[in-house]
């Protein structure tokens, strides 16, 4: 089974200050074009995107140097709701390692990653972190927590939708778009159900 973690773009929930997808139909065939044609233009971090280093730090990698690693296989989702503390981030953490798959951990629910947590996060050497919300960290704060695990090579997944995802372990896919230079990138992020992760 496929689970579809990803937005559509054109009706997504945007950061504050953000500008919306929009799109231009520039061929139509019902106006005697010969095919329908669309443009878009978008912020790098609408809708279901990744965080580069870029994003935050100056000198970081940037989406075209991140390779795919980070974004595809075994991952652990944890349902949490509020402030992810660093007492929570260690229950999740042995959680997901009980279960072997402690280097991509998708946190579903309204929740906020603490500055403590992230540290907890970035000391275990995860890969990459998610959420459903547009920011990992605070929404009117997001610059520390954004450092911590971007300055620990964790990338971030943001904007994910995991309503009816149960907590476990699953296989993910959420491959950015190759934006070289960019500090983030769409995805098309995906669960699959796994038994025996590999990292």
């Amino acid at each position: 089974m496929i689970m579809d973690i990803t937005q559509e773009l054109f009706s997504c929930h945007v950061y504050p200050g953000d500008p919306q997808p929009e799109m231009t139909r520039l061929q139509r065939i019902e106006n005697g074009d010969v095919c329908n044609l669309t443009a878009f233009s978008m912020c790098a971090h609408n809708g279901t995107h990744v965080d580069a280093p870029f994003h935050f730090l100056q000198n970081g990698k940037t989406i075209g140097e991140m390779g795919l690693t980070p974004f595809v296989g075994g991952s652990y989702v944890a349902r949490h709701e509020g402030d992810v503390t660093a007492a929570d981030a260690q229950a999740i953490l042995h959680r997901a390692r009980n279960a072997g798959a402690d280097k991509r951990i998708l946190i579903g629910g309204k929740a906020t990653v603490t500055a403590d947590a992230a540290r907890i996060f970035a000391e275990a050497g995860i890969l990459l972190l998610g959420n459903e919300s547009q920011t990992v960290g605070p929404e009117n704060a997001p610059m520390e927590v954004h450092l911590i695990l971007l300055g620990a090579q964790v990338v971030l997944l943001e904007g994910i939708v995991l309503t009816d995802v149960a907590e476990g372990v699953y296989f993910l896919s959420a491959a950015p778009l190759h934006l070289g230079g960019c500090d983030g990138a769409p995805c098309r992020a995906y669960l699959m159900p796994l038994q025996n992760p590999e990292s």
